[in-house]
């Protein structure tokens, strides 16, 4: 068995995939990296794909398959993967080879030990285009470092600063146990994926190393905010999953009042998001569509919306009249820049 299996998902990402997939293959024979082709057509990919799988056998792996978007890519990753840890690194970033070292030493470390480790944190740092500066996430304030803990053991998490996919990497057979099953043609499906595993979560460790590599500056990225408009539907999509997760398994989740505040505080962020792209916009279509939105939230959990429109993202989303939508806007884009949303 491997130690650590990475996806990465391939969609017509020729220009970028080498720089990811040569970036990993410094962790050796204890990886296996999965090279997802989701349906690429139009340029190389699926060749350089299998060129790498032949020129190292023992580590690359190819997985091709017809075009599902993200996450069924992440989802045939998981399937596929034999290892016993689990990362997903997309195909336009890439992870620092010192910090991955310390990383599989020490994950090496951990499996041997007699508490299972369900999830593994690290940095990730924003490779912007055209800043000189990157901004680093970190923890080190919020989780303790070098140490198993569990939820009980977690500080609290500011706004806007939250694990994502970038930071983490599952134990593969819990990913699994948990029936995670990301949407197929849908963006911003990575929120799902470090929402739904966390109430199997028990055990995590925190190493405060710069692991996953950031970029951002493409025009055509996902995350940029005129793309992300023009996808709020797929947006819209997400969120509501998250909604109807989080108080399905609220009695569940609740167990550990820490997880669920944590869960709930990120739902918040990602409704937040989702608002103010609406307003954004500007058409009275998607003013419409927030509207349905927070009506969705009141009809799943009146309770859940009263404490999330009560608070200081939620009554600023919700702020009547054009002066109301542009004071929103404004505290989005002091949002952006310390957060750097997109």
């Amino acid at each position: 068995m491997k130690l650590l299996s990475v996806a990465v998902p391939c969609y017509n990402s020729e220009p970028y995939m080498q720089k990811c997939i040569d970036s990993l293959l410094t962790g050796g024979e204890d990886v296996e990296i999965i090279i997802v082709d989701d349906g690429s057509k139009k340029d190389r990919t699926p060749q350089i794909a299998d060129e790498y799988a032949a020129k190292y056998p023992g580590i690359v792996r190819v997985v091709h398959k017809e075009n599902g978007g993200h996450g069924s890519a992440v989802n045939a990753g998981i399937a596929a993967a034999t290892g016993l840890y689990f990362k997903v690194v997309d195909s336009d970033d890439w992870v620092k080879e010192d910090a991955y070292l310390k990383v599989l030493d020490t994950l090496r470390e951990l499996a041997g030990g007699d508490r299972v480790l369900d999830m593994l944190i690290c940095n990730y740092v924003y490779e912007k285009e055209g800043e000189r500066r990157k901004k680093v996430i970190h923890y080190r304030h919020t989780l303790p470092a070098d140490e198993m803990f569990t939820w009980d053991d977690c500080h609290h998490f500011h706004k806007g600063h939250y694990i994502l996919m970038h930071s983490v990497i599952f134990r593969t057979k819990l990913l699994r146990t948990c029936g995670l099953k990301l949407p197929e043609h849908t963006f911003y499906v990575d929120n799902i994926y470090v929402f739904e595993p966390l109430p199997y979560v028990k055990n995590m460790y925190y190493m405060d190393v710069n692991l996953y590599r950031y970029y951002i500056g493409r025009d055509d990225q996902s995350v940029n905010e005129d793309v992300m408009i023009s996808r709020i539907d797929q947006q819209l999509k997400v969120n509501k999953i998250m909604i109807d997760y989080l108080v399905d398994k609220k009695q569940e989740i609740l167990k550990n009042k820490r997880r669920y505040q944590y869960m709930r505080n990120y739902l918040e962020i990602i409704t937040t998001v989702s608002s103010v792209l609406l307003i954004r916009s500007g058409t009275e279509e998607n003013l419409e569509k927030k509207r349905e939105l927070w009506d969705y939230l009141k009809e799943k959990d009146r309770r859940l919306f009263a404490w999330m429109r009560s608070g200081l993202m939620g009554g600023t989303m919700n702020l009547p009249g054009r002066g109301g939508r542009q004071i929103s806007v404004r505290a989005y884009k002091i949002c952006q820049k310390i957060f750097k949303f997109n």
